[in-house]
Formats: C-alpha cells, structure tokens, sequence
C-alpha cells in the first residue's frame, strides 16, 4: 500500500501547473535585535524581456531566491498601493504565470503591483520538481520556508514602495493555490483576502490552519480536473470540505446564493456560490465549471476570465473585512 500511495504522488504533483555580550545587569537596556527579515538584501534590475518588469534576487534562508514585480508605469505613489502575489504551479515558473494571469493591464488601471515569487526546486524521497511551495501533502519533506520567504518579500516591497499593508492579497494556480491557502492559514496577520485557481488545501494546511481574521476566499474549480480532483485525495481535502471551512470559520449563511450560467450549445455549466452575512462582511466563492480540467481559465476557453474573477474579487476587502 505504502509503494502504491508514493505512485500516485507523483503521478499526480507530475500534471500540475500546471555579537556581543553584555552583563546581566544591563539586560534591561539591551534593544532586541532587527528580525531576520531585516537583514536580507536584495538586487532588483529590469528584465530584458520587459523593462516594466523587475527581477529581483535574493538569498533567504541560504537558498538563492527571487521574484518579479509589475510596477505600473503611472503608479500613483501619493495613495497607499495594494499587493496582488501571483503563485504559479507546481513545477512551473513564475514567468509563466506572469504570461498567462495577465494581471498587468488590471494593475495599471487600479493602482496596484504585481509579484510574481519564484518556487525553490524539490528532491525529497516522494518528488522530485524544478520548483514547489511548501504546504505538506505531497510536498511533505521539503524544508523550504515559504511562508518567511513570502514574509521577506513583503518587508523588502515595503521598503522601496509604499504599499498598504491591509491589502495584501495572494492568489495561485494549482499549488499556488494551495500556498494561498496555506499563507493566509499562517501568515493571516498580513494577508488580507486570497483566491485559489485549481488548488485546494493540503490535510496539513488544513488541521493546522489558525488565521486571525474572518478571511475572504474565492475558490476557481474544474469538475473535470484529475490534477487536483473536485472530490479530493488522501493528500488534498475535497474542494466542497475546505469551502465549508471557510463558510464556517466566516460564520457565514450556511447555504449559498446561486447563479447557475448554462450554455448548452457549447455543453457546459458554470454554477456561482456565494457565501454571504460572514463576519466583517467577507465573503465566500466558489465558480464551479463543469467542464473545465486543471487550467487557469480565460473568457475565450472557458468563458471565465480568472484574473479578471481574482482581482474583482480580493479588492473588495482589506484585513478589516469589506472596503466601505
């Protein structure tokens, strides 16, 4: 059973996206030290593919890391400017999600950045991958801390770009979902709202999720993904078992407002739940599409625009809850 359980591990992470001392007697004049974080420094240039868009490196946790960020050309540095992180898949890049998320004529047009982390390669016993977040499941033995990388980028965004702290948001694709789940479960303080495209929750993430604010979701499914299956496996709960826990923890209506959207001459159906009257008017969102597989959906393929859904929806909310 155990051979079997580490097969279908990789069969299925394989198709994602996808100083000095002092006496005891001035132990109370002793200033504590700066956090990690800020002592990291890094180096940011444009990259030669888009002088809009910088690369910036950094070493964290004596790893080699890096992210990008879209900075708008018209960038109002007078407002404080929201934080949109963009996760890519497992095995992927984040210069490919950069491709297709598309995020930047939607940053340009409401004032916010974009940043686009890279994910540490993987060699454990169970996979093996040029890249991965960190959440548990079939990531278990990686000791990669992304949830301090993360941390870290925000500390050093901060210092270059005034942005505003309560409108942090992260959304992903497939185990950048996961991740988003997984830094708002334990990084809840600075994370204001999240959405996950084709993620869900690993049973980590899940048993020892503790955020610390009612917290705006918006899950993006397929019925038809067998990457990260609507119904779940033994390492990545059901999609209908992690909305419920975020209906609940909202302290939301138990049951949902529908809008169903069929399109029978293209044979499919797209069924909208929202959960509403959550604590802090947050909000609770599942667009379930029956025909979509383990994509990043877009008007043209599946008559859903991702990005467009992504954004809609976190801007709403600060860490306070609903924006008034």
């Amino acid at each position: 059973m155990k051979l079997i359980y580490i097969f279908t591990i990789i069969f299925i992470v394989s198709s994602c996206g996808g100083g000095g001392g002092s006496s005891s007697s001035d132990s109370n004049n002793i200033v504590p030290p700066d956090p990690v974080t800020d002592t990291i420094t890094e180096s940011c240039a444009p990259t030669s593919w888009n002088y809009r868009i910088q690369r910036c490196d950094l070493s964290h946790d004596n790893l080699e890391r890096y992210y990008f960020l879209y900075r708008p050309e018209n960038l109002n540095l007078s407002e404080s400017i929201p934080v949109l992180f963009a996760l890519h898949g497992y095995g992927s890049t984040a210069r490919n999600h950069l491709y297709y998320t598309n995020y930047a004529p939607m940053a340009d047009n409401n004032n916010f950045i974009v940043v686009y982390p890279q994910g540490f390669p993987m060699r454990t016993v169970l996979a093996s991958s040029n890249s991965h977040w960190n959440v548990g499941g079939w990531t278990i033995g990686s000791d990669v801390d992304d949830v301090d990388f993360i941390d870290s980028v925000i500390n050093l965004i901060s210092k270059k770009i005034p942005i505003d702290e309560d409108r942090i948001y992260s959304s992903g694709m497939s185990n950048g979902g996961f991740m988003s789940y997984h830094l708002v479960c334990n990084l809840s303080n600075k994370i204001a709202a999240i959405a996950s495209v084709t993620g869900s929750m690993t049973p980590e993430t899940y048993e020892d999720c503790n955020p610390s604010h009612p917290t705006p979701v918006l899950q993006i499914h397929g019925l038809q993904d067998v990457t990260v299956p609507y119904s779940g496996l033994s390492f990545m709960e059901s999609i209908p078992k992690v909305i419920e826990y975020w209906r609940d923890f909202n302290s939301c209506d138990i049951e949902p407002d529908r809008i169903i959207q069929d399109n029978f001459s293209a044979g499919y159906v797209i069924n909208i739940d929202e959960y509403k009257n959550c604590s802090n008017d947050v909000n609770v969102k599942l667009i379930l599409h029956s025909t979509m597989g383990h994509t990043w959906p877009s008007t043209n393929n599946h008559s859903v625009s991702a990005s467009n859904e992504v954004w809609n929806f976190v801007s709403q909310f600060d860490l306070n809850g609903k924006i008034n």
